[in-house]
């Protein structure tokens, strides 16, 4: 197997919902980031051999996301293109993809990355096409609809993600000011990396239309400096109604975002001829699977399983990235490895509660964080994982190329 590293993982900054790329789809937010990355490396489009993209909510207006992004991005048409979805681990999965495909031989380089505007999820509906005249059409939200059905029919879940997060905190004793407390300390470290510009090194500017004519997008929509513990404690639990207890608010729950992401996977080789700068290689990965309503252990299994393979424990990592779908699920987590959430390697510049989770760009966010950490650091290993819908944990070792 060949030497593989992956170059400047960039991405655009994360839009809120129905926020500043409200106007935009995924692809297009897609396509920023590809432009972004080219103009950022010098790379010729014709050294491209496919892009990979995570994306998790598909229509029909951009079939193999990849191949689409890749033709409107100004590729060359024979360039290929490809969609992947693993859910919150789509981005990530396009990116293992991508290595493993450089380092069989089938490719030479790859962009790999994820785009998700979740702010134009589609709304669809199986009635239509034989006709509702009797029975009638049910028009289903597909933001709604994906969390609920992601167990398929023998593990319901019909609360969605939010049920999964107040299943652990009733597990494992977590309490509502815990969670606040990790909320606000993900938005401070987001606003901190925003103010020391270190979020501005792995940004891509996009390009929107305003009333006053185009303006460059360049910062992350979702931190919010004015956080603080009572207005936190303010919000009223999402579950209050069917339960008393509840505890999980839209302030310690991941946002629903729209980005986009990408990277370039390659060998060693063919970087040092193009004058690229690899950051990390990836050691190696592993999914693992959990009760799909308990989704949120889901890094537990994966983390484990791809740690044993490297002959490595979590102490040995330098940088941690573990997505904050939700403040209960990373306590968790945590509580499990042993480890406190106030550790500076853990989220060090925040995360999904406070950068937001554009779920199929998710995973490529996670590592233009991990990998310039690591450098800053000069740490040697990173370890990037995330909890998945349906219950799945993706988890993946990477190491800061030095030379």
């Amino acid at each position: 197997m060949r030497d593989v590293v992956v170059c400047e993982p960039v991405r655009t900054a994360i839009g809120g919902y129905g926020g500043m790329y409200k106007s935009l789809s995924a692809s297009e937010l897609g396509v920023f980031a590809v432009k972004g990355l080219l103009e950022r490396t010098g790379l010729e489009p014709d050294a491209v051999d496919d892009v990979i993209v995570g994306h998790a909510y598909p229509t029909a207006e951009a079939p193999a996301i990849g191949r689409v992004i890749a033709l409107d991005a100004g590729l060359p048409v024979t360039v290929g293109g490809q969609q992947v979805d693993r859910r919150c681990g789509s981005g990530m999965q396009a990116i293992v993809s991508a290595v493993m495909q450089v380092a069989a031989g089938a490719s030479d380089l790859v962009l790999a990355g994820g785009a998700e505007s979740m702010s134009n999820v589609a709304f669809f509906s199986h009635d239509m096409r034989w006709g509702g005249a009797r029975t009638g059409v049910q028009i289903h939200d597909g933001l709604v609809r994906g969390r609920q059905t992601a167990g398929g029919r023998f593990y319901p879940v019909p609360g969605g993600m939010i049920e999964t997060a107040e299943n652990l905190r009733r597990d494992f004793g977590i309490s509502r000011e815990e969670q606040d407390e990790l909320a606000l300390q993900s938005h401070e470290r987001a606003i901190a990396a925003q103010q020391d510009g270190l979020l501005a090194e792995e940004i891509v500017p996009v390009t929107v239309r305003t009333r006053s004519g185009e303006g460059l997008l360049v910062a992350d929509e979702h931190p919010r400096a004015d956080t603080s513990l009572d207005s936190l404690a303010g919000l009223r639990p999402l579950m209050i109604q069917s339960d008393p207890e509840a505890t999980v608010t839209a302030g310690n729950a991941s946002g629903q975002n729209d980005a986009g992401s990408m990277a370039i996977v390659t060998t060693m080789e063919k970087a040092e001829r193009l004058g690229l700068t690899p950051l990390v290689r990836m050691l190696s990965w592993s999914v693992g699977g959990v009760a799909p309503d308990r989704m949120g252990l889901g890094p537990l299994p994966a983390s484990a399983r791809v740690l044993e393979r490297v002959g490595l424990s979590i102490a040995d990592m330098d940088v941690i990235e573990l997505n904050e779908a939700f403040a209960a699920q990373v306590i968790a987590v945590l509580r499990q490895w042993g480890v406190s959430y106030t550790e500076d390697r853990i989220n060090p510049h925040g995360s999904g509660i406070s950068l937001g989770h554009p779920v199929g760009a998710t995973g490529g966010r996670m590592l233009a964080s991990l990998a310039r950490e690591l450098h800053r650091r000069e740490g040697r290993y990173g370890l990037l994982t995330m909890c998945i819908g349906g219950g799945q944990g993706l988890a993946g070792v990477f190491e800061r190329v030095t030379s």
